[in-house]
């Protein structure tokens, strides 16, 4: 980067939209196997408890880029290790399409894992190029196109793999993958390192990040309760639709989780909103959306109009929650955001994993009524802990 340009001049609405597309269809390798498992099942002879390691290695990749990869934002030069990352992901994808075995397609499904994180790298570089009255904004912009690519990632993997195979999707991704690449390293800023610290010492930085500052503590515990709370409902959703009362299959989930759009849409309304009044009031208001959500599910046990209403409330409550708190926690110390973003995704990350265990122990003992009790139960603690006076 030029030092006689200002920061703002590389942050145009085309450089915004290309960084939202990139982290969007970044995110969404790590989403593409989940509607794969079908064909994956049928063509290399597997039981459904073997297959299911495919999107639990991905996710443990997810977890390994996040802790180790992500943090090298604030060491090395990002756009260069964004690149790189990219790179990384490309063979993965690639070894994922020839992939002639079972393990062969495991080992790289942990590999497409580890590098979708890039992702990660982009979101602190965005908000680095953004001028500090744009930051929510443009963040919200960012991680709407993270959410978006989440969304439709199941439905362009089932559609390609319908029609061509499985296979094909992943050389689909690939090729996107490239194509975002070139774009990177046509127009995106180089921006120098924030920090001279060891690999080690940058890793050990992180406990030092969250000791010394209370907004990111509490941030990261707001957030691990309203993405523990996110995740009970969806990974329990399934199971509520195929009960008598309902009698669905995958195919309705699919179409229920489309209703989250409106929550990647309304990200940068969130965001410039936090830019005006502050990004507090967003994260408690998101909190007890989130209850008002499950207490919807409660009722809605015969209606699918109700759930749809719910839904919208809780995806629009969590993109919400993300938002401010990123805009909040980013704000803390501008040479350690790649780490500040390590900390905060980690937590939520491991948050989603309780969630999912406690909700679905929840929904096994007392039936979807223990799930709703879960969010709601986790989602006023959110509510308490917003609300709290930091220390």
């Amino acid at each position: 980067m030029q030092t006689n340009h200002s920061q703002s001049d590389f942050v145009s609405p085309a450089l915004v939209r290309l960084l939202a597309i990139a982290a969007g269809a970044g995110v969404a390798n790590s989403y593409y196997n989940q509607a794969l498992l079908a064909h994956l099942t049928a063509d290399f002879a597997l039981t459904a408890g073997t297959v299911t390691l495919v999107p639990v290695l991905t996710q443990i990749g997810n977890a390994l880029g996040v802790l180790f990869l992500a943090p090298l934002g604030d060491r090395i030069e990002r756009k260069s290790l964004i690149l790189f990352t990219i790179g990384a992901l490309v063979i993965a994808l690639i070894g994922a399409a020839l992939a002639s075995s079972f393990i062969w397609l495991a080992i790289a499904s942990l590999a497409i894992g580890l590098f979708a994180t890039v992702a990660q790298q982009i979101v602190p570089l965005a908000v680095h190029l953004a001028p500090p009255t744009e930051r929510g904004r443009i963040l919200g912009k960012v991680t709407g196109g993270i959410l978006f690519g989440i969304l439709i990632a199941r439905t362009i993997s089932g559609t390609i793999s319908d029609l061509w195979g499985w296979s094909f999707v992943f050389w689909f991704a690939a090729a996107i993958m490239i194509v975002i690449g070139g774009a990177l390293a046509m127009w995106l800023p180089k921006v120098p390192p924030t920090t001279t610290l060891t690999y080690p010492r940058l890793l050990g930085s992180l406990w030092t990040l969250v000791k010394t500052h209370s907004v990111l503590r509490r941030a990261v515990a707001v957030q691990f309760l309203i993405f523990a709370a996110f995740i009970a409902f969806w990974s329990n959703l399934a199971l509520l639709l195929a009960e008598p009362r309902y009698q669905l299959g995958g195919t309705a989930v699919g179409v229920l989780a489309l209703v989250g759009v409106a929550g990647a849409l309304a990200a940068p309304i969130v965001g410039g909103f936090a830019d005006r009044r502050g990004p507090a009031a967003v994260i408690s208001v998101s909190a007890t959306s989130v209850i008002l959500a499950f207490i919807i599910f409660a009722f809605s046990r015969q209606s699918i109009p109700s759930l749809m209403v719910g839904i919208l409330i809780l995806d629009l409550a969590v993109q919400s929650s993300q938002v401010a708190s990123q805009a909040r926690v980013y704000a803390l110390d501008p040479a350690a955001r790649s780490r500040l973003n390590t900390v905060f995704m980690a937590t939520m990350l491991l948050g989603g994993a309780v969630g999912a265990g406690i909700g679905g122990a929840a929904y096994a003992l007392w039936g979807w009524a223990g799930t709703c009790g879960f969010g709601v139960a986790s989602a006023f603690l959110a509510v308490i802990v917003s609300r709290k006076r930091l220390s």
